[in-house]
């Protein structure tokens, strides 16, 4: 099969690899979808501290079984599925207490093993699931990302009445904000320095949206959601939120990076910082949440690419002009 392979140093090469053979219990799936985030920004040059490298990238993802292994009993070849991509113990602590994304024996498929920028790519049957009736694959791959939403929102509690800032309108920014619409936030401003995704963060719910710098005011907001991965942002939403408000740190930033934090002020305003890391146990929850967001695909997929594109895939997702870049990985 072909494959897009990350060495962690830079390096993108598509090469022919063997194809997966299932496990007892695992599927084989064609991708026929597969979405790129800031994970994967970060894993191209080897910036993800859980990446193993050589890897196939790839954990956004919904695609057609081709094969199951022989423990496998509730999927069969032809299905249409879409897959959890985090990979956990089941028995660990943390597992146990729903925290299964903090499990310190997971194996995330595209970050710690091979993931779904291939032709083929092996799943345990136990991740995965059937796309809802009539669902295509663009909409499938949304599921990942509308799950870490949905986690977040668990992290946090209601959000109704409340005045919300996000920083970065992409997919997440961008599905935070909805979210926040729907349950019924006094306000929510965007904060986001591509006009693009300004226009596009007003389509899916923002009050009023700003370039970074621009917003006026401080202690003036509930909560902010951090979904652009920029410390200077994370730094700035701490001048930004009123007493008793909240940060909640969604975006991916370089763990070498740093910002200034005062004490008093979580003392004095009694602030709370909150951090949500991928999607927990969410993920069957955002299959079935996604059925009532019928046109998000074509609200939110703006760039689709080969699987030997994978490099302007790349480009593209960190431009200013994209909310959702796709890879095909059964168009070369």
């Amino acid at each position: 099969m072909r494959a897009v392979v990350l060495d962690g140093r830079g390096s993108i090469e598509v090469r022919e690899l063997p194809d997966p053979e299932p496990g007892d219990g695992d599927l084989i799936i064609a991708p026929a979808a597969v979405g790129i985030c800031g994970t994967d920004l970060h894993l191209a040059v080897g910036d993800y501290p859980t990446g193993s490298f050589p890897v196939v990238p790839g954990h956004e993802f919904a695609g057609e079984v081709v094969a199951v292994g022989s423990a496998v009993r509730d999927f069969a070849p032809g299905d249409r599925v879409c897959a959890d991509p985090n990979v956990s113990c089941g028995e660990c602590g943390q597992c146990r207490a729903g925290a299964t994304n903090l499990c310190p024996n997971l194996v995330p498929i595209g970050v710690a093993t091979d993931g779904a920028c291939a032709e083929l790519v092996r799943v345990p049957a136990k991740v995965a699931f059937r796309l809802p009736d009539g669902m295509d694959a663009r909409t499938g791959a949304l599921i990942e990302p509308l799950a870490c939403v949905l986690h977040a929102a668990s992290r946090i509690g209601p959000v109704d009445g409340q005045r919300v800032l996000v920083y970065g309108a992409g997919s997440i920014g961008l599905l935070a904000a909805a979210y926040a619409k729907a349950r019924g936030a006094h306000s929510i401003d965007v904060v986001e320095p591509s006009p693009v995704r300004r226009a596009a963060a007003l389509e899916f719910g923002a009050d009023a949206v700003h370039a970074p710098g621009e917003r006026p005011g401080e202690r003036d907001v509930d909560l902010v959601v951090e979904a652009s991965g920029h410390p200077s942002a994370a730094a700035d939403a701490l001048l930004r939120l009123d007493k008793r408000g909240t940060l909640l740190q969604m975006g991916v930033v370089s763990p070498t990076e740093r910002i200034d934090l005062f004490p008093y002020d979580l003392f004095d305003r009694e602030l709370t910082i909150v951090g949500s890391q991928s999607l927990a146990t969410a993920y069957p929850e955002a299959v079935r949440a996604i059925a009532d967001l019928p046109d998000l695909a074509s609200r939110m997929v703006t760039h689709t690419f080969g699987l030997g594109e994978y490099a302007e895939a790349l480009e593209a997702a960190g431009s200013d002009s994209a909310r959702k870049v796709h890879v095909l990985p059964q168009q070369l």
